[in-house]
Parts: C-alpha cells; sequence; structure tokens
C-alpha cells in the first residue's frame, strides 16, 4: 500500500487529489495538511511513502518543506512531489535542487497522476527530460557548487556514464542496455553516484549532472 500526504492551502484541490486516489486499491490518502509547517508535522507523524505538496503556501512554502524534510534523516523514506499551478519557473528548479523527487502540474489529467505517485513510490525521479533541459537552460547561471564539483570527482568512469545518461531520462533498464550491463550493476552505478554526490533521490542526481556540465541542454 503507497501512503500519501496531501499539502495544499486549497481545500478543492486536496479534496479532489484525494477522491482520485480514493479509488486506487494500492494507495491510501493518510493525512492532509493546509500549510507547509502543519505538512511537516503531519510528515514526521505519519512517514508517507509520498507528500505531495504545493510550492507556494502560506506560514511555510513548499520548497522549505522539502528542504527540511531532505535534512531529516528520519524522513529519508518520504519521496517529495511538488504540486505547481504555474507550470516550470525557478520555485521549481529551486525545489527539485533542495530535494524534491519531482514536480506535477495541478491540471495533469487523473491517469497521469496516479501513474506519477506509483513512479514516486518508487523512488524514480518524476522529470520529463525535454522539461528538465527546459528548466536547467533558464536557471542553471551560476558555477557549480563545490560539494558538486568534489562530487563528480569522485565518479567513476561508469557511474558518469550511468549518470549522464540518466539525466538524459533513461531508465535502469535502458541505461543497462546501452552500456552493455545488467539492470542490478546499472541501479547500483546510480546508487552510489548519489551517496558520491551527497543527493537525496535520482531527481537530485539528474540536477546536479546539468549542474555540473557533465550534460548540457543541448547534448540530452
Amino acid at each position: 500500500m503507497i501512503r500519501v500526504l496531501l499539502v495544499d492551502d486549497q481545500p478543492l484541490i486536496r479534496s479532489g487529489f484525494r477522491a482520485l486516489l480514493d479509488l486506487e486499491d494500492d494507495i491510501e490518502v493518510v493525512a492532509e495538511a493546509a500549510d507547509g509547517r502543519d505538512g511537516l508535522a503531519r510528515a514526521a507523524e505519519e512517514l508517507p511513502d509520498v507528500a505531495l505538496v504545493d510550492i507556494r503556501m502560506p506560514v511555510m512554502d513548499g520548497i522549505e518543506v522539502t528542504r527540511r524534510i531532505a535534512a531529516d534523516p528520519a524522513l529519508a523514506g518520504v519521496h517529495v512531489v511538488m504540486l505547481t499551478n504555474y507550470g516550470m519557473d525557478e520555485y521549481v528548479y529551486e525545489a527539485l535542487r533542495a530535494g524534491a523527487a519531482g514536480f506535477l502540474v495541478k491540471d495533469i489529467v487523473p491517469e497521469d497522476f496516479v501513474h506519477a505517485v506509483r513512479v514516486a513510490a518508487r523512488g524514480d525521479a518524476l522529470l520529463a527530460p525535454a522539461l528538465t533541459r527546459k528548466l536547467i537552460d533558464r536557471y542553471v547561471t551560476r558555477p557549480p557548487r563545490a560539494r558538486v564539483e568534489s562530487g563528480m570527482r569522485q565518479l567513476t568512469v561508469r557511474e558518469r556514464e550511468a549518470v549522464a545518461l540518466a539525466a538524459r531520462g533513461l531508465s535502469n533498464e535502458e541505461i543497462a542496455d546501452r552500456l552493455t550491463i545488467s539492470t542490478s550493476t546499472a541501479k547500483t552505478h546510480i546508487n552510489r553516484a548519489m551517496t558520491k554526490l551527497q543527493a537525496r533521490d535520482r531527481a537530485q542526481v539528474v540536477v546536479l549532472a546539468y549542474e555540473s556540465g557533465l550534460v548540457v541542454p543541448r547534448d540530452a
């Protein structure tokens, strides 16, 4: 059973998403919150698999909620998915840097919404390659952080290849096929890269790959 937390200051949005998720046999909404501070508290209480968090809320915004969840080892199993009305903007980019597993626009069709919850629960990134390239191209204007550069230097050749392919949107199975290795080995390369880069999840690995220059938008 996939346990979900809904955090949004709009009651109609929360009730609509709950109604969709309640139709699924393998998904349970375990809590709701109307602001970021309460959402953070409910995340700590319920330890959901997926937290669907509005990016702009009163009291505490979704970026700060994501940042605090990512910094708490007790919440390592909580996959944050940002909800936005605005599509791609700097808020979304900062949320991904903070540790969000991906983002969804609130007018998403129901089937895609439910699928996205399942994808996030598996620990996969909710990042369409085309949208990721646009985000990075628009907002990565600063030099890479020292931690990113240090982490990239620690990657083996195979790990760098796997990360570059992940940044282009390939799944573990596709990475394995491209590198002529097993799927489990591809997953191991990504997981080791996550550790070396101090990345919370696959989405952060993708962002860091672009930030470091390992992959640039025109190459993807």
